[in-house]
């Protein structure tokens, strides 16, 4: 044994380094800390740069998507719903109202008495064929342009553009041991999830999906998510 270093015989006689001494592997950890710590920076500001971009090129959406609402189911013009961020922090994540005012008792009678939606409902935490969205909600939602307001809640820190799709607190449960690595990220705009075929992935997948964004995050993966939504935003709802 060498001090410092741990050595073992290798099949021809020789030696192979088996393990760092101490200052060799704070070296390692403090690059990493120092990778993380850049891959921070750069989102925070990717996050607030493009947000404004967006919110300020789209403000004329904005007002229309606005009006159209107003004119066909009145008001409120935004829904609001409780949501979990990192940390467990809940917060009011924004979305254009898609639904009827009546959505809430609408759901309960609908799950009440039809066995089908319930167990779709338990499974996906959705229904394909939604009966409570108004007209102008449906094309937002095939569209995507519901979830324009969540600019908002990047700007305030609440979320990010690229990052795990927000969940209610009753979803928590459905991700086991894996919230964990939920909890250490800002949900997203945009993620695998919503790049990945949306529609046709199980909830088990999803989760898997928001897994291995985390294991695997990096800029390049955050730019690739991003440019890969503008093409399903443009050319495939289904997957977006």
């Amino acid at each position: 044994m060498i001090d410092g270093e741990a050595h073992r015989t290798t099949p021809r006689g020789g030696f192979m380094l088996y393990a760092y001494d101490s200052s060799v592997k704070q070296e390692l950890e403090l690059r990493k800390v120092r990778h993380f710590r850049s891959y921070f920076v750069f989102k925070r500001t990717f996050d607030i740069v493009f947000s404004i971009l967006v919110l300020f090129f789209l403000l004329p959406a904005f007002a229309a998507i606005s009006l159209c609402i107003l004119i066909s189911d009145g008001r409120p013009v935004f829904y609001r719903q409780k949501r979990i961020g990192r940390d467990g922090r809940v917060f009011d994540c924004l979305k254009f109202r898609t639904m009827r005012r009546d959505a809430d008792r609408l759901l309960k009678e609908l799950l009440d008495r039809n066995p089908v939606l319930l167990q779709e409902w338990r499974a996906c935490q959705k229904l394909r064929d939604d009966p409570r969205i108004h007209p102008i909600g449906r094309f937002l939602r095939v569209s995507s342009l519901d979830e324009l307001p969540q600019f908002v809640n990047v700007l305030k820190g609440e979320m990010s553009v690229v990052g795990p799709r927000p969940i209610v607190e009753d979803e928590m449960v459905r991700y086991g041991e894996r919230i964990n690595d939920y909890l250490l990220m800002k949900p997203g705009i945009t993620g695998l999830w919503q790049v990945s075929g949306r529609n046709d992935t199980s909830y088990d997948q999803r989760v898997g999906l928001d897994v291995h964004y985390f294991q695997n995050r990096t800029t390049w993966l955050d730019l690739k998510i991003v440019w890969r939504t503008v093409g399903v935003f443009l050319f495939d709802h289904n997957g977006c």
